[in-house]
């Protein structure tokens, strides 16, 4: 059955925690050291999931599913998985960049995981946001100003259109082994990315 909330996962790195506001309809995840930081804001978890090798503890709670220390899942992307087995399609991942960079990339292709399957889901860093759209649109309201960077995941993306920006595109193909939508800018204006074919991941500083 597929869920119309949001499954927040908050993994072991920096938490920042813009539109951290889930409610009624919503599923909250710890993945491995988040547990600590929800812990201490008080926020009550619905699943806590890892291998907790850097906790040094099994966390007390009703609900922890337990993973080995060598998998190929991370314990955000088992996270991801147990959040979509409930029928979330909307993620937002919290403590997921900050630490190291391997682990901000991994999170960033789960984004591109999320949209190959119809899913959509945000990964939120200290000033900035990212997202993934496969054969699809990802709009933006007149509110958001900065700075805005388009790439391809995938040899090719095909169709790609950008409007309302200080740089527009249309009908273009961008590929992966050039970074020709990197630093736009909002213009104040609403906004909208649109790929016709393949999957583009979008950063925008908020």
């Amino acid at each position: 059955m597929i869920q119309q909330g949001t499954c927040y996962i908050v993994g072991a790195g920096t938490f920042y925690d813009r539109d951290f506001a889930p409610g009624a309809g919503d599923f909250v995840i710890a993945a491995d050291g988040g547990y600590g930081t929800l812990t201490a804001r008080g926020t009550d978890m619905d699943l806590v999931v890892g291998d907790f090798d850097s906790m040094g503890f099994r966390p007390d709670h009703p609900k922890v599913v337990d993973l080995p220390v060598e998998k190929d899942d991370t314990d955000t992307m088992a996270a991801i998985r147990l959040g979509w087995d409930r029928g979330y399609r909307t993620f937002r991942l919290y403590g997921g960049t900050g630490g190291r960079v391997d682990h901000t990339l991994a999170n960033l292709q789960s984004l591109v995981w999320l949209s190959t399957r119809g899913g959509r889901g945000f990964l939120v860093g200290e000033n900035w946001t990212a997202a993934a759209i496969t054969d699809g649109s990802l709009a933006f309201s007149a509110d958001h100003r900065g700075t805005i960077s388009v790439f391809c995941q995938g040899d090719r993306a095909e169709g790609v259109t950008l409007e309302g920006l200080k740089y527009s595109l249309k009908d273009a193909v961008l590929t992966c082994d050039f970074p020709l939508g990197v630093s736009n800018s909002f213009t104040g204006v609403e906004s909208r990315v649109t790929v016709r074919k393949g999957t583009l991941l979008i950063l925008w500083y908020d």
